[in-house]
């Protein structure tokens, strides 16, 4: 095969020029998420955590965070209780693994829902555990509500994988959401963020 010397210029029979750098196809825009409040856990640590009035645009909620406890343990349980309710209106089931087996739990008409799993003031130094809370349908009036989240963290070698969800027997829209740790207090430098999911 001989070598190419030479490259001669394309003709073209039209030209068209776009100002974007979409070259004129329709854009993408994925699912928004949007930023609702944050929440940052100060010196001293806070007993629980707390999100308010929270607007009934969004399809669908979502809480990304992490955790420590000040409690003595290596690994903690973080409850959801909506709309300041604390009767038996709750239920969860979860499964972890931790490296050499895996568990599986769960629990109806309780005051709470265990659905995501922190770090606790045994674990090494500046462990905390990272958790997404998807809360589906929150304002739906139609239906109960759905939770479901994963969650986990590392202790240099050992620590937990963690997928739960719970369900909130009330078809009333959620307008607030607390946070609790099974045992103490979430630790300084434990932060929450909640997100509103558009259709």
């Amino acid at each position: 095969m001989a070598p190419v010397y030479k490259l001669s210029t394309s003709r073209l029979s039209s030209r068209t020029s776009y100002s974007s750098m979409l070259a004129g196809n329709a854009a993408f825009l994925p699912t928004d998420f949007e930023s609702i409040a944050t929440v940052n856990v100060g010196a001293g640590g806070s007993s629980s955590i707390t999100f308010s009035s929270i607007p009934s645009t969004y399809a669908h909620l979502q809480i990304r965070g992490i955790a420590r406890s000040t409690n003595s343990v290596t690994s903690v349980n973080i409850s959801l209780q909506f709309n300041g309710v604390t009767s038996s209106s709750y239920a969860w089931h979860w499964i972890y693994g931790d490296g050499s087996s895996a568990v599986a739990s769960s629990n109806s008409n309780t005051t709470l829902a265990y659905v995501a799993r922190g770090a606790g003031a045994s674990a090494s130094s500046s462990i905390f555990g990272a958790a997404v809370i998807d809360i589906l349908d929150y304002a739906n009036t139609n239906k109960t509500k759905t939770v479901r989240a994963l969650s986990g963290h590392d202790n240099n070698g050992s620590g937990y994988a963690w997928f739960a969800s719970g369900l909130f027997n009330s078809t009333n829209a959620i307008s607030s959401i607390t946070m609790n740790v099974q045992d103490g207090n979430f630790a300084q430098y434990s932060s929450f963020a909640l997100y509103g999911i558009k259709a």
